[in-house]
């Protein structure tokens, strides 16, 4: 039973890593050719971090921005890639913005990338013991 609930685990988490690199590399390709300008940082909208399960909500920071697209006209932004630093207004970000809509833009991050690189090993490491365990100490 154990090992069922373990597979029912391990399908669930890889199933929801695929989802998001699927969803990370469609993004990244879609913005590929976008152009790539610094921002101005206006300000920040203030939210709080998911804190399920037995972790704590911690308060994070939503940038706000102002650029100029190739043509001069300013355009304002607002980041869905948030930080526990509030940032600074008047700091410099790096931002995508499509040229046919230059209101639809994104800040440059690089976070999920990371974040993924680090929980993928460290999830393979943990189903690995977590099997371990299981074939160690069984129930019944």
């Amino acid at each position: 039973m154990l090992y069922v609930i373990w597979a029912l685990f391990v399908a669930g988490t890889v199933y929801s890593f695929i989802h998001t690199i699927r969803k990370n590399r469609q993004h990244e390709q879609r913005t590929a050719d976008w152009p790539r300008v610094q921002a101005m940082v206006t300000g920040s909208r203030a939210g709080w971090s998911g804190g399920t399960g037995n972790m704590t909500r911690n308060r994070r920071f939503f940038p706000t921005y102002q650029f100029t697209d190739l043509h001069g006209r300013p355009f304002i932004g607002k980041s869905d890639v948030s930080s526990v630093e509030q940032p600074v207004p008047g700091s410099q970000v790096e931002i995508a913005y499509n040229p046919a809509n230059p209101s639809e833009s994104f800040l440059v991050s690089t976070q999920t990338r990371t974040a993924l690189g680090c929980l993928i090993p460290f999830f393979a490491v943990f189903a690995v013991a977590l099997f371990w365990f299981i074939g160690v100490f069984p129930m019944g």
